[in-house]
């Protein structure tokens, strides 16, 4: 598949997952944030804020394109957005698990790298 299309799905997955994850929220200084990084293919989802009088902030999702596959780097969602990717018609060797280590890469049913 082509880059522009795995930014394409890049973008619309994590602004579906953002939006919900935004509706979720009922404080109002706690937001959840989508960054699209299309010249350096890097995308996230960010959340920042105060919720029960606590500073938030952190990555819930963040992905690069590197090599012409989705490197996913980190994945706090309970349902793992690899999958998604796959449902989406991404290949399965086109997703690299990169907060796995190395080693442990070819034991998953996605890319190595």
């Amino acid at each position: 598949m082509a880059v522009e299309q795995y930014r394409q799905y890049l973008r619309q997955m994590l602004s579906e997952r953002a939006q919900r994850a935004a509706r979720q929220r009922t404080e109002p200084e706690y937001e959840v944030h989508t960054v699209f990084d299309t010249e350096q293919d890097h995308y996230q989802i960010l959340y920042v804020g105060w919720l029960r009088n606590k500073r938030h902030f952190g990555c819930i999702f963040h992905a690069d394109i590197k090599g012409g596959k989705i490197w996913i780097q980190h994945d706090g969602t309970e349902v793992g957005l690899a999958n998604h990717l796959v449902e989406m018609g991404v290949p399965k060797q086109d997703i690299v698990l990169a907060f796995h280590e190395p080693a442990v890469r070819q034991y998953t049913d996605f890319g190595t790298g």
